[in-house]
């Protein structure tokens, strides 16, 4: 299926990789739209300034997978261990995207901007999402344990457990009314 290992502004459409073999592959101003990634072995795989639209990446395989200025909208990300990746200048963007039980382990993703996502069991332990913004983003169950959380944006966030003292969350923001996910952890009945 791969006719070349370097791929720039093509787009990919209705493409299934699951029987794909990628052998350092780079794709740079490239768009894909529902492809299936699903399993797939994306090891040292680079995607420069791509977009995915409607693609499932489920339980992919990323180690040393470059994402640099990717977007991600209507996407299948589940499973996904995002920590597994080339950490150099990686940069995303996801919109509407599931990213249920994936990893951001002791990551430094800055700026990262996550719109109408579930987030659910995400870990985000030992890294850095500084001013981030999860806009309207569902995060049942995710773990925040030692993150860098200044000036990220909770606003429309729900169901979110941030343990203020475990975290670093100066000058994040937060709406009065999901202000509880702040407070869980100390055993506070809120009326």
């Amino acid at each position: 299926m791969i006719t070349g290992y370097y791929h720039e502004e093509e787009e990919f459409i209705n493409i299934d990789f699951k029987e794909t073999v990628f052998n350092k592959v780079e794709y740079e101003y490239c768009t894909f739209k529902n492809c299936n990634f699903n399993t797939v072995n994306l090891s040292a795989v680079s995607f420069l300034e791509c977009e995915f639209l409607n693609c499932d990446f489920s339980n992919a395989i990323l180690t040393n997978t470059q994402f640099n200025q990717v977007k991600f909208e209507s996407c299948k990300l589940i499973g996904l261990q995002f920590d597994a990746c080339n950490d150099f200048l990686l940069s995303f963007q996801f919109f509407q995207s599931t990213l249920d039980f994936s990893s951001f382990y002791k990551l430094k993703l800055k700026n990262t901007f996550f719109e109408s996502c579930t987030l659910k069991e995400v870990d985000f332990s030992d890294s850095d999402f500084t001013a981030s913004v999860f806009s309207n983003c569902d995060l049942q169950g995710a773990i925040f344990q030692n993150t860098v959380l200044q000036k990220c944006d909770f606003k429309s966030a729900t169901n979110f457990n941030i343990h203020p003292t475990e975290n670093q969350i100066s000058k994040a923001i937060f709406a009065s009314d999901n202000l509880n996910g702040l407070l869980q952890s100390f055993n506070i009945k809120i009326e």
